[in-house]
């Protein structure tokens, strides 16, 4: 049973990698006007047709998905979204339903990739990990991007979590960036990724319900950059827990 299972699996995954390059042809040009749209206008147009693009495709792979929280998004401002780190599929849920236009921060070799790496550019600020410059650069572009009205959305374990626990160690920098800049922070909590697209297995995909909850805002007045990252940490840890099952 378990054979024919990674063989399903296997022959799954092929769909979702066809189906997602190809819708994606579809949505590429729409998306690259977005670059002729001043911000944030043209984020929020681009993340909408992101959201168009990911009810498609993640229907195609049989992957019924549902948002809680939106409501905690209150108009007129701008969040820090932090969103635990389970699976490849955790990105392309994020983004794109979070309400408004917004930004994450991802790895730079992402650019590399034919068409891919033009709409990646929009989407997200890039990151060389392994540069300090590149890091203190990203920074400072976090607050350009907070400051045009645009979230940010950021995932503070920094890489999957290959874990049996909940959450990996939290790093410090969508805390400090709160502390620094005032934006209260949405904790998100993405359920259910590591089941479709698990981080143990090679080209492996099985389709099942996934879920993303955002959760109340969380203010960084008063705290300092650890007591905020602890704060964050066990909420996030704490609610998904109580809903992983």
């Amino acid at each position: 049973m378990k054979l024919v299972k990674d063989i399903l699996a296997r022959i799954l995954a092929f769909w979702g990698l066809v189906t997602f390059v190809l819708t994606f042809l579809i949505i590429f040009i729409p998306s690259m006007f977005c670059w002729l749209i001043p911000d944030p206008r043209g984020q929020a147009i681009f993340i909408r047709i992101s959201r168009i693009w990911m009810h498609i495709w993640l229907r195609l792979v049989g992957c019924p998905f549902r948002i809680k929280g939106k409501e905690h998004f209150k108009k007129g401002s701008t969040y820090i979204v932090t969103c635990n780190h389970n699976s490849l599929l955790d990105i392309p849920l994020s983004s794109p339903f979070i309400p408004g236009p917004n930004k994450t921060i991802a790895k730079s070799s992402f650019a590399k990739v034919p068409l891919f790496g033009f709409y990646y550019m929009k989407g997200a600020l890039l990151l060389n990990r392994k540069s300090e410059a590149s890091r203190r650069e990203s920074f400072d572009k976090m607050k350009a991007i907070l400051a045009r009205h645009i979230h940010m959305c950021i995932y503070p374990e920094g890489t999957r979590n290959r874990t049996d626990q909940p959450l990996k160690k939290f790093h410090d920098g969508a805390f400090r960036l709160a502390i620094e800049t005032g934006h209260a922070i949405i904790p998100a909590v993405i359920l259910h990724t590591k089941k479709v697209l698990p981080t143990n297995k090679a080209f492996w995909f099985w389709p099942g319900k996934i879920e993303m909850h955002f959760l109340e805002a969380i203010e960084p007045a008063g705290l300092s950059i650890d007591a905020l990252k602890e704060k964050v940490f066990t909420i996030m840890s704490d609610y998904y827990r109580t809903n992983a099952s």
